[in-house]
C-alpha cells in the first residue's frame, strides 16, 4: 500500500514538471495566447531586421500592442517588409516610428513603436515610413575593431630627443629618472 502511494505522488510530480516545461517552451517560442483582440495590419520596410521573427511582440512604452504577422523580402528595394498586426484598441499616428530593439544584450528582438504627433491615425494597410534597423552586435564589434586598427600611430618625428638611457617612445612613456639624470646645459 505504501509503495503505490509513493508511485502515485511521483507520477503526479512528473506530470506537473512536464506541464511546466511545456508551458515554458510555449512562452519562449511566443506561442502562448495573448490578449490581442481584433487587429489592423500595417507594414514597415527595414534594411536589416537582424533576428526578428514572425510572432515577435510589437511594443509601445513597454506594453505589447501587437505582433509581427509576416516578414517578406522585397526584391525591388532589397529591403525586408515586415507586417504588423496591431490591436484595434490602439490608434497610432501616421508619423509613428518603428524601431527594432533587442530585449537585453542577446535576447529576442521586437519592434518598438514610438508615437509621433500627427492627428491622422494609421489604418489597415498603411505603411510606417520612419524606421530604424536592428543593431547587429557582430557588425558593431567589427566596426569597433576596424576603427581601432585604422587609427594612425602617434607622430614620433616631432618629439625632441633627450639624452636618456631609455627611449620616450616605449610603452610606459618617458622615463621619470631622465629629468634627474640629465646634465644641465649652460
Amino acid at each position: 500500500m505504501e509503495r503505490t502511494s509513493i508511485d502515485l505522488w511521483v507520477g503526479i510530480f512528473v506530470a506537473l514538471g512536464l506541464t511546466a516545461l511545456l508551458g515554458l517552451a510555449m512562452k519562449v517560442g511566443n506561442l502562448t495566447t495573448s490578449s490581442i483582440g481584433e487587429t489592423y495590419t500595417v507594414s514597415a520596410n527595414f534594411e536589416n531586421i537582424g533576428g526578428l521573427k514572425p510572432r515577435a511582440p510589437v511594443k509601445s512604452a513597454g506594453v505589447v500592442v501587437g505582433r509581427v504577422s509576416d516578414i517578406k523580402f522585397d526584391a525591388s528595394t532589397f529591403e525586408a517588409v515586415v507586417s504588423l498586426s496591431i490591436d484595434k484598441r490602439y490608434a497610432f499616428p501616421k508619423d509613428t516610428f518603428a524601431n527594432i530593439y533587442t530585449a537585453g544584450l542577446l535576447g529576442e528582438q521586437y519592434i518598438g513603436l514610438e508615437a509621433g504627433g500627427d492627428e491622422l491615425s494609421l489604418a489597415n494597410g498603411d505603411k510606417i515610413m520612419q524606421t530604424q534597423d536592428a543593431v547587429v552586435l557582430e557588425k558593431m564589434i567589427s566596426q569597433f575593431l576596424y576603427n581601432k586598427a585604422s587609427e594612425a600611430p602617434t607622430d614620433t618625428a616631432t618629439k625632441t630627443e633627450s639624452p636618456s638611457t631609455k627611449s620616450e617612445d616605449d610603452a610606459l612613456g618617458a622615463n621619470p629618472l631622465d629629468a634627474i639624470t640629465q646634465t644641465a646645459t649652460p
